[in-house]
C-alpha cells in the first residue's frame, strides 16, 4: 500500500497492485484497474516514486524469503 492524500486533506492508503493509471490533469488522477478514479494533493511523479519504491520493497522481501527457504 501507498499513502496519498485526498484533495481535502484525508490521507488515504492506495493499494499500489491495482493502480492502472497516474495522470496529470493538472490534479493528480489515480485510477484503478476497477475504474475507481481518486483525485490526490501529491504530483504525480511523486506517485509514481511511491508505487516504485512499494515495488522495490515488496521485491526485496521475496530475495529474503526465497533465501531463507534455500538455507
Amino acid at each position: 500500500m501507498i499513502k496519498v492524500t485526498r484533495l481535502k486533506g484525508s490521507p488515504i492508503h492506495v493499494n499500489a497492485e491495482l493502480i492502472e493509471t497516474i495522470a496529470a490533469t493538472p490534479d493528480t488522477v489515480i485510477t484503478l484497474t476497477n475504474g475507481t478514479k481518486l483525485i490526490v494533493e501529491e504530483p504525480a511523479e511523486k506517485v509514481v516514486e511511491k508505487v516504485v519504491r512499494y515495488h522495490r520493497l515488496i521485491n526485496r522481501r521475496a530475495v529474503i524469503v526465497r533465501n531463507s527457504a534455500e538455507e
